[in-house]
């Protein structure tokens, strides 16, 4: 997979590049490593070469450049994807896009900043204005807003919200194609959806346009219950409780809250599963009662904690979403998980007898969310890994049960199960890259034209098509 960088170095002159095995190595690098598959099938992956744009004119001299010389480009934002998104598997051109990281407007409603932009830094930004991003992911503080458009889903949020899939959770992207000469395109509305969750496939983002919502000081709750299946039940009717203004609510599984939130230990006493919840001060009396009506055990309220006991302690949804799994991992390295969708209505039943068959290999993890505008899970269950042929029995089991698996122990769009590739995607990805030097390996159905990417599936991110 060499390719001639000497000849790339000369057409960059002034454009700050590195090639040292150690840099390229580490940026050549998510947290594919959550997965023993993907760590197995990707450890020896890396570029050749890194680029570092501090503008967008660089950034297109850098397109151009390869495109000439046919060397792959792999776009990169923070590095905080869990399944090789931004691994290079064809070698070539790291694209790291953290010098491009201002925030360029906020209006009412709305942000505007380049793809680079840190999550956190544009909350910062925004919140003069009383305002602050709908979405982030666990990785808020280091993930940047390109990155998660291009490799996230949802988070923090979309219990009110939605996902990143729902149109109005973003609103405006402009990005370089791919070619001879490289276009600006800008897209909106139902277009959004060739982009969003496409990996860097077929364009690289260089801004993005997302809405905002009113800040809140959010309090931070941790509730408690000795049965999992009420602890789940009492999460998804605090979803349902619209008047109640939240941010997160999260079901983990006893033991996993003793066992890995370390910092947390002195609030979480043996055997309780516990939900995590971040509501407005404005909800606090509510909240309170509703909890009290469920019989719950308040454990931690963060507005009712002395500032002494608030230091050190790590924002609560660092123990949601993935970060769940990251808390495992550092104690217990041999954890890996999955994840799932509960669909409505039958979530709860669905989550009690997977539960009641796996829990003990598979502890749960729940998210709850709207979906479709309605209230349901997806699922980031903790797995005991012995083998790779028994985390494929249990990616079986879960789907015969009904519960659809997003695969984050594969690095393609399609056998991941989150994007829908279909004729629309794959028009645009030809328009965009025709080349297929961005970010190569990655869409199966680009390099495979026989690929059934209209087999029965649930995707998470359907095609423009129409099809489900």
């Amino acid at each position: 997979m060499a390719h001639d960088i000497p000849a790339l170095k000369a057409r960059l002159a002034g454009i700050r590049l590195e090639d040292n095995p150690a840099l390229v190595r580490q940026k050549s690098r998510d947290f594919y490593w959550y997965s023993p598959t993907l760590k197995r099938q990707l450890d020896d992956v890396t570029g050749e070469i890194v680029a570092f744009p501090a503008s967008e004119d660089e950034v297109l001299r850098i397109l151009e450049a390869c495109f000439a010389l046919a060397i792959p480009v792999t776009p990169r934002g923070a590095g905080t994807g869990n399944y090789g998104q931004a691994m290079p598997l064809a070698g070539g051109l790291v694209l790291d896009l953290s010098g491009l990281n201002e925030v360029l407007e906020i209006a009412p409603g709305r942000v505007r900043a380049q793809a680079g932009a840190i999550m956190a830094d544009i909350d910062a930004a925004c919140r003069a204005s009383g305002q602050e991003l709908r979405l982030h992911p666990s990785t808020y503080r280091t993930a940047s807003i390109g990155g998660f458009v291009a490799g996230g889903s949802g988070g923090v949020g979309s219990i009110t919200w939605g996902g990143l899939r729902d149109l109005g959770n973003i609103l405006r992207l402009r990005l370089a194609t791919m070619e001879a000469r490289p276009r600006i395109l800008e897209l909106e509305g139902e277009a959004l959806q060739k982009v969003s969750h496409a990996y860097g496939t077929n364009g690289v983002i260089l801004e993005v346009e997302m809405p905002l919502a009113p800040a809140c000081d959010w309090i931070e709750a941790i509730v408690g219950f000795e049965d999992f299946a009420t602890a789940a039940a009492y999460a998804n009717a605090l979803g349902e409780q619209d008047a109640i203004l939240k941010k997160l609510v999260s079901v983990i599984a006893a033991p996993l809250p003793q066992d890995y939130f370390l910092r947390h230990r002195p609030y979480l006493p043996d055997g309780l599963h516990v939900v995590l919840a971040m509501l407005a001060p404005v909800a606090g009396a509510a909240f309170a009662d509703f909890t009290a009506r469920w019989r719950g055990r308040m454990l931690f309220r963060s507005d009712q904690l002395d500032p002494d006991a608030r230091k050190g302690l790590p924002p609560l949804y660092e123990l949601s979403w993935n970060h769940t799994t990251l808390r495992a991992l550092r104690v217990d390295p041999s954890i890996t998980y999955l994840q799932t969708l509960y669909p409505f209505p039958d979530q709860l039943d669905l989550v009690a007898r997977i539960h009641a068959e796996l829990g003990e290999e598979v502890p749960a993890h729940l998210e709850f969310v709207r979906f479709d505008g309605k209230v349901t899970c997806f699922g980031l269950p903790l797995v005991r890994f012995t083998t790779e042929e028994r985390l494929e029995e249990i990616v079986a089991r879960h789907e015969a049960t009904g519960i659809p698996v997003f695969n984050p122990h594969r690095y393609t769009l399609e056998e991941g199960g989150m994007k829908q590739t279909d004729a629309a995607q794959l028009a645009f990805k030809r328009e965009a890259d025709p080349a297929g030097l961005l970010n190569p390996g990655k869409m199966i159905a680009f390099e495979h034209p026989d690929f059934d990417f209209g087999a029965g599936r649930t995707y998470l991110f359907r095609g423009l098509g129409g099809v489900a």
